[in-house]
């Protein structure tokens, strides 16, 4: 069963790798739902600058989200997300583009690859995808649309202080600003130079069965993202 599950897994990731449809999201920390056990809860995830190659600028965003999460088993987890969110695209000869909110949704996956309860030491292997359809924009007559994809592979490792669990990670990231303008289509990747970085996050118990999640991103993108979650 657990081989079934990786091969499952990493096709997903290798899939949305080969179709370049997939986008850097919130890692959701270590602490992941027990088999048939689900967690829900609301995130706010901004993304303050993400550099894009070559002379295309730079792109943020706000997004806000019900996320819920699925044990398939205690060290295998879904995780589902939908609600709204916002671009703004700043390129580097003209004004910012902004793009209202609309709809913005992900996916992903967690994997437990260490448990170690008595030093109280987690690591988990992680894939996340958001995507952002915001609304049109018209700028001077013409019209604008876009589409945000934002994903990342990351690993985490934390360690439990009292009721507390920081945690710190590496991470692989891209992200995609598709625009297009009077009928033209183009795809902007974020600068590949920057692709790989750091993960800060913590846990912090809420009330009853909650924790308050805080997580930033640094070296590929500067973002920062909030949730509460719930255990049922």
């Amino acid at each position: 069963m657990k081989r079934i599950v990786y091969i499952i897994a990493l096709s997903l990731l290798f899939n949305s790798i080969m179709i370049r449809e997939v986008f850097c999201a919130p890692c959701y920390g270590t602490k992941l739902p027990q088999k048939n056990q689900l967690h829900v809860g609301i995130q706010t995830h901004a993304l303050f600058k993400r550099y894009l190659e070559q002379d295309f600028g730079k792109v943020r965003s706000l997004q806000h989200f019900f996320q819920l999460s699925y044990g398939v088993s205690d060290w295998f987890s879904l995780d589902l997300k939908g609600g709204a969110g916002y671009i703004k695209q700043h390129p580097l000869d003209s004004d910012e583009l902004d793009y209202p909110d609309s709809f913005a949704g992900g996916y992903g996956f967690r994997i437990k690859l260490l448990d170690d309860q008595k030093a109280r030491i987690r690591a988990v292997f992680g894939f996340q995808h958001i995507s952002v359809h915001p609304k049109s924009t018209t700028v001077e007559g013409i019209k604008n649309e876009s589409l945000l994809d934002d994903w990342q592979v990351s690993l985490i490792v934390s360690k439990d202080i009292y009721e507390l669990v920081p945690y710190l990670g590496v991470k692989w990231s891209r992200l995609d600003y598709v625009h297009r303008q009077a009928g033209e289509r183009k795809r902007k990747m974020s600068d590949l130079t920057k692709s790989t970085g750091v993960i800060l996050g913590i846990d912090i118990p809420f009330f009853f069965e909650s924790w308050l999640n805080i997580e930033g991103h640094l070296l590929d993108e500067q973002a920062l993202s909030l949730s509460i979650t719930f255990e049922l």
